[in-house]
């Protein structure tokens, strides 16, 4: 059986299940995903934008789906450590792909804004749900929506700014079968909705972590609408275990002078790959993209982006920066799509990456595609080992090799980290960033489920 037949299988078998346990304005594009995911497959190799990390493999063990939407016997808010203290934040839980619905107080959200399930908001889901992640242009996105049976909805309604971050832990936990008594891999399928009318903002922080030393297989699917003159400031950072494979589709689409800083940080894993697709649709935008990777062992992570200008006056900057150790692997592969028209466009791309041994390898291919003539773009990429010189100069002043390696580690990956703008967040991961290089950071440091 090919990778994808399983998925047609159970989409056949299960998709009155799938259906009576979800909101119908999900189910009214579910169909039209299944075509689209049975006409395309999983993409192999050979397509372009997944030339680095093969699906058809990641997806052909056999996992667990809670299509029937069965409670998970966990308390988050007992179980879950915050590894950035101070930071003030309104604090959310998806366990596996349920919003975790309580009625413990939140910080004061103002009047008009929204965080909660999708189920519980159709109107929103009708107006905005899968129109930015199209179901013909990507396998996994056709998957994910064929699948997703709730999600998180984040609505700011017009010249409204939330003041407090936003922080929504995702947690990933098995549960025993009843059939089987046993705890089984899972799969599990998130969707995020994010809009944002004209002149709101909102700093959101998500983070993934993992509660059983499982296999885990997640998809996610964030659309993010950024109305004019608005602001988006997303972070996401994960934390989970070797066992856990995380495929993240990211689409964005901002409207006139809005403003967009999202930032990608993994710290473990096992295997990753990161889509982000942001199109300008209105003229006197800007984004600011950044990403930092910390691998070793056997661990992957690829990171994959595409910035298109279609507006004038537009600005986009990117700066992704990995260090490799052992046998991981890396990927980078950007590309800035300036279109006919996007006059006055100004964008930078640029990936560093440090490989620790001779066994590390990192992937990278900036590109630049452009159809106007009034533009300022460039694109860089860079793959080496650490400074030699510097390493003898440390070494000569009293320090040790392991720690003048770290040092020069820190000082690499940090000058992303000092590019993020909650301040307390940037403080907690430059500690837990040298922890990560001591060996000393555990798999979810955050969370006592699995202690």
């Amino acid at each position: 059986m090919n990778s994808e037949q399983q998925y047609i299988d159970l989409y056949h078998q299960a998709r009155q299940m799938i259906f009576d346990h979800a909101p119908e304005a999900m189910n009214a594009v579910r169909d039209e995903a299944f075509e689209a995911f049975k006409a395309q497959g999983f993409p192999s190799k050979k397509v372009e934008r997944y030339k680095y990390t093969d699906m058809q493999k990641l997806f052909e063990p056999d996992y667990g789906v809670n299509l029937s939407r069965l409670e998970i016997p966990v308390d988050p808010y007992q179980a879950f450590r915050c590894d950035v203290p101070n930071l003030s934040t309104s604090l959310y839980f998806v366990v596996n792909d349920m919003f975790f619905r309580d009625d413990k107080p939140k910080g004061h959200l103002p009047e008009g804004v929204i965080i909660g399930s999708l189920r519980d908001n159709p109107g929103f889901v009708a107006d905005y749900y899968a129109k930015l992640a199209k179901t013909s242009d990507d396998a996994i996105t056709a998957l994910n929506t064929m699948l997703a049976q709730d999600g998180l909805l984040v609505y700011v309604p017009k010249n409204v700014k939330v003041d407090r971050a936003i922080q929504v832990i995702n947690i990933l936990k098995a549960t025993p079968s009843n059939a089987q008594r046993r705890v089984p891999d899972l799969m599990v399928n998130r969707r995020v909705l994010i809009i944002l009318e004209e002149g709101a903002e909102i700093k959101m922080l998500f983070c993934d972590h993992a509660a059983d030393d499982r296999n885990f297989l997640a998809t996610q699917v964030i659309e993010a609408y950024v109305g004019e003159n608005a602001s988006l400031d997303l972070y996401c950072m994960e934390e989970t275990h070797h066992k856990n494979v995380r495929i993240s589709n990211v689409y964005i689409d901002q409207q006139r002078d809005s403003r967009v800083n999202h930032n990608v940080i993994t710290l473990h894993n096992g295997i990753t790959r990161n889509k982000l697709d942001l199109t300008f649709s209105g003229e006197g935008a800007e984004c600011q993209c950044y990403g930092c990777v910390i691998a070793d062992k056997q661990q992957h992570v690829d990171n994959n982006t595409l910035i298109t200008h279609k507006a004038t006056h537009c600005t986009s900057n990117e700066l992704y920066k990995y260090v490799l150790d052992d046998q991981s692997v890396g990927a980078f592969a950007g590309r800035v799509l300036v279109e006919h028209g996007a006059q006055k466009t100004t964008s930078q791309m640029t990936n560093q990456n440090l490989t620790a041994t001779k066994e590390a390898r990192m992937y990278t291919q900036p590109m630049l595609e452009i159809y106007a003539d009034d533009v300022k773009c460039a694109h860089g990429s860079t793959v080496g080992q650490l400074n030699d010189a510097a390493l003898f100069y440390m070494r000569q002043r009293g320090i040790s090799l392991e720690e003048a390696k770290l040092l020069l580690q820190n000082a690499f990956i940090n000058e992303v980290i000092d590019k993020m703008q909650l301040e307390p967040l940037r403080d907690r991961l430059h500690y837990l960033v040298e922890k990560r290089f001591r060996g000393e950071l555990n798999k979810c440091d955050g969370c006592r489920l699995c202690k």
